[in-house]
Order: structure tokens, then C-alpha cells, then sequence
């Protein structure tokens, strides 16, 4: 396993052609401050940029949180200027997760909250154990959710049920969350994080193209009409049609062994 660190908290591990983003600011909880946000933001463009990342799991090193949102205490600091010149970093790590072209799992322990749970909302699954609290509480400190959340959580749970949840800034407990649909996958406690990873190597067996095509076609289909989705899923085939990994898929059907994916 070889490792590469970007900044002082963030730490990408590489489990073959699955990539392990590891929040790590222990002793903050993984609260964001500016350094943190861009230095998500560069690990995010690394992995975009990476053709061997098949897959990637967004983990953290704190053992009771996995993100607690943005750093309060920075922003106390913060003039309005500042806060201002700060918003374009901050706003770059939630879309550089979001943005990623490959899948992304989160796997979520102990507090993820605001922004530490649109980091999560920003990945395609959500992987959590039981100690998991979720929630977007910006509006109980003056501010609303920054990262994502008025658009990523509706199209997770629909409107109304987001506009419960982040109009009344409460905190909602791991076996609540999976029944609402707000994490995917419940596990035992201390399993977020194998799960992930074990989940992430069965999705990297398959075609490094056919997956990053499947995820444009899912993520720029959701919200269009029947019609224009079924498009954009036409445009996404017929990258992948041509493909050397569909050659490679289908004679290692025929010949009934495993793929050797090229990843072009």
C-alpha cells in the first residue's frame, strides 16, 4: 500500500486500483478549515486526474467523528472579507468530491455533520455504522448548508423530507438515517470502513470506463425528462461501445475468464 499526504490533513492510500481518502485532523474532529478544504480540493483534481483509480472511499482517522462540519473557530476569526475570500476554497472540496468521475463511497462513523456531512451527501453511496449522527444544523448558526446540502439531500430523500430536516437543524441517529434513506448501507460498529473498502473492491473488478460512464449517465440524467435522460445514457454507451475495455469485456465472456480491463 503506498501512501501520499496532501497538506497536513489529508492522506490518499491506494489499495490497488481503489483510492482511500483519509479526512485527517484527529485533533479537530476533521472540522475544515481553509487549509484542510484546499487541500481536499488538490487530492480530489489528483484523483480525477488518476486512471487507475478505479474507485474511491472518503474515510477518516478520528475514532468517535468523521466530519463535524467546517472550523467555527476559524471562522470566528474571520472578517467579511475573509470569509468571503475563503468561500471559493471551501466551496472546491465539496465539489472536487462531487465532482469526482469515478464512484465515490463515504464511510461514515460517529458525527458527520454540516459540512462533514455534504462531504458524504457529495460521494454516490454512503456507507455508515451504528455510532453514525447525521445532519445539516447551519440554520441553528446563522447560515445554511454551504457544501451541497439544499440540493444534494432532496434528491436523496425528496423535498420535503430535506426541508425538515435542515429547517429544524436536528441530529438524526444511524438507524433513523438508513430508515430515511440518509446513509445506504447500516454496519456494525467499527465496520464503516472495511465495508467501504470491500464494497469499493467489488465495484473496481469491473470496467474502469463502463463505471465512470455509468456514473455521467446516472449523475446528469437525474432531473431530466425521460426522453433527454435516455439521451445522455446513449451518449455515455456510445463512449464505452468503442471502447477497448468492451473488446476486453467480451472476450474474457467468451474465453470465461476474468477481464484485464485496459481502462480506454
Amino acid at each position: 500500500m503506498n501512501e501520499e499526504r496532501f497538506g497536513e490533513f489529508v492522506l490518499v492510500r491506494r489499495h490497488e486500483y481503489v483510492a482511500e481518502l483519509v479526512l485527517d485532523r484527529p485533533k479537530a474532529m476533521n472540522a475544515v478549515s481553509t487549509d484542510m478544504a484546499r487541500s481536499i480540493g488538490a487530492a480530489c483534481a489528483a484523483l480525477a486526474a488518476d486512471r487507475d483509480a478505479r474507485v474511491v472511499v472518503v474515510t477518516s482517522s478520528h475514532e468517535r467523528a468523521f466530519c463535524v462540519g467546517a472550523d467555527l473557530k476559524e471562522r470566528n476569526s474571520f472578517s467579511d472579507a475573509d470569509l468571503m475570500k475563503q468561500r471559493p476554497v471551501a466551496r472546491g472540496a465539496y465539489t472536487g468530491v462531487l465532482e469526482l468521475p469515478m464512484p465515490t463511497i463515504a464511510a461514515v462513523h460517529g458525527f458527520a455533520l454540516g459540512g462533514g456531512f455534504e462531504l458524504a451527501l457529495s460521494c454516490d453511496l454512503i456507507v455508515a455504522d451504528a455510532t453514525a449522527v447525521v445532519g445539516l444544523p447551519e440554520v441553528s448558526v446563522g447560515v445554511i448548508p454551504g457544501g451541497g446540502g439544499t440540493q444534494l439531500l432532496p434528491r436523496r430523500v425528496g423535498a420535503a423530507r430535506a426541508a425538515e430536516l435542515i429547517f429544524t437543524a436536528r441530529r438524526v441517529e444511524a438507524a433513523e438515517a438508513h430508515a430515511l434513506g440518509l446513509v445506504d448501507r447500516l454496519v456494525e460498529e467499527g465496520r464503516d470502513r472495511e465495508e467501504a473498502l470491500e464494497l469499493a473492491a467489488r465495484m473496481a473488478a469491473n470496467s474502469p470506463v463502463g463505471l465512470r460512464a455509468a456514473k455521467r449517465a446516472l449523475r446528469l440524467g437525474h432531473g431530466l425528462d425521460l426522453r433527454a435522460g435516455l439521451e445522455v445514457e446513449d451518449a455515455a454507451w456510445r463512449t464505452t461501445a468503442f471502447s477497448a475495455d468492451r473488446a476486453e469485456g467480451v472476450a474474457a465472456f467468451n474465453e470465461k475468464r476474468a477481464p484485464r480491463w485496459p481502462g480506454e
